[in-house]
Parts: structure tokens; sequence; C-alpha cells
């Protein structure tokens, strides 16, 4: 049975956190485009930027990837390679190699920003308020690898996986699906969709600038004209070759002054 906290959070609360990153981040982009970036505080000081910022990038895009193609894949896609308990062992693993490596370059940057009284004085309160989440988000993360070891079968993620894919197709019965998930595994989730939603609040819309970058390789080659087929037909010698410009003098290259008309005299 389950409770209305649960109808909200698992049923409701998802289409609110997808609505508010969409819509969000249409009317961010279209309104306030200088702050369409990342803030970089590079400048103010390296240290262990170029650690945490790596590690972190490399740990949550590896993350983010996973976990949508590893929930939103239909079981019969991959049953006749890979079994759910299989399926989950290597989620496990290879989730918890990235969220360790994410959780590590989190904290180094979450430690610059309050440690180092120049990024502390320059920092927005949104990006304190998200590097802490993220934090969480990811301590959550590895924490619920060790209760995933106690359902080594796949069950509960084949419930996980069914929960979302009835989410993005808007078809009833996914609240239930998450009736047997423990508090740890419901409050990682919601934590996740929270991301979502303050998504278009903070330098998260940078993201955005970074799968844009994918059209950029297919972009349409420039098509260039050569000076040479705009000269006039006089300047071309037979043989097609430019007709060489005789010398101009000093004088006659300085350009001429035109006279200026008052605004109030007509001209006859």
């Amino acid at each position: 049975m389950t409770s209305a906290l649960d109808t909200f959070l698992f049923g409701l609360y998802p289409y609110i956190c997808l609505t508010v990153f969409l819509v969000g981040s249409l009317i961010r982009f279209d309104r306030d485009q200088y702050t369409w970036k990342s803030d970089s505080s590079q400048m103010l000081r390296t240290g262990s930027l170029r650690w945490g910022s790596n590690l972190f990038h490399v740990g949550v895009l590896f993350l983010f990837f996973g976990h949508g193609v590893g929930m939103l894949t239909p079981h019969a896609v991959y049953e006749h390679f890979i079994s759910a308990g299989q399926k989950q062992l290597m989620a496990m693993i290879s989730g918890g190699i990235a969220g360790t490596l994410g959780f590590i370059g989190v904290s180094l940057l979450l430690h610059r920003r309050l440690a180092d009284p120049r990024i502390r004085a320059t920092s927005k309160t949104s990006d304190i308020a998200l590097l802490v989440l993220l934090w969480v988000q990811l301590a959550l993360g590895l924490g619920s690898i060790a209760l995933s070891a106690q359902h080594l079968d796949g069950g509960l993620m084949m419930r996980f996986g069914e929960w979302a894919q009835r989410i993005v197709t808007f078809r009833p019965g996914a609240v239930e699906q998450l009736a047997e998930a423990g508090w740890l595994f419901k409050l990682h989730m919601a934590l996740g969709m929270t991301v979502f939603l303050v998504f278009p609040f903070t330098r998260l819309v940078h993201v955005w600038s970074g799968f844009a970058t994918v059209f950029y390789v297919l972009r349409p080659y420039q098509l260039a004209r050569s000076r040479r087929l705009n000269l006039p037909q006089g300047h071309l010698q037979p043989g097609g070759a430019p007709a060489a410009t005789p010398a101009v003098p000093p004088a006659a290259a300085a350009p001429r002054e035109l006279p200026v008309r008052s605004p109030g005299v007509r001209a006859a």
C-alpha cells in the first residue's frame, strides 16, 4: 500500500521537476543568456580545481548516462544477452567506481569553495548549495550499493526501471513499483529529481551547451568564393589571370571629402 507522500514524490513530483527543468531552461536561455555559463573560478586560484573538476565530471557523466540507459531500457531488449542479476552486479561495480570518483571530485570542489577566502567571497549561495546537494546525492548513491548487495537477483532494480519507464510513458501504476524499496533508495531518487528541479536556476545550465557541441561536428561546410570570381570582366587578362592594377598617386588615393549639408537647409 502506498502512502500519500509516496504518491506525491514518485507520482507527481517527477512531472513537476521535468517541467521546471525543460521550461525553466528555455526561459533562462531566452531572457538571461549572459548568465548561461559555468562561472569558473580558475583565475582566482587553480589549486585542486583541475583534479576536482575532472574527477567530478567523469564520475557524474558516467552515472547520468548509466542511470538513464539502465532505467529506461526495457528488460526485453537485453534479456537475451544478460540477466537482471548480472546487470545489477555490473551496475553496482561500474556505478561504485564512477560514484567514488565523482564523490572525491565534488568533495575537493566543495572544500575549495568553503576553505579559500577569495573563492568563498565570489561564490554565490546557489554555487555552494548545489555542491552540497550533489555531495549528499553521491553519498546516498554510494550508500545504496550496500543495500543493493542484499538483492542480487535484480528484482528490485527491475522495479526501479519499470517505475521510470511508466513515468516517461505516462502509464499508471508507477508508484506501486516502489512499495518494497527502502527509505535510502527513495531518498536517493527524490534528491536526484530535485537536481533537475534546481537545474535552471544554477550554473548547471552550461550542461546544455556541452551537449550542443555535438551539432558543431555535424555543421554544414562553409562555401568559400574566391575574390577573383568577383572582379569585373575588364580586370581579367585573356588567360584568366587578374590584370595588373595601375599605381595610384597618393593624392588621388586620398578619400574625397563629401560636403555636409546643414539639417535646416533644403537642397537646391
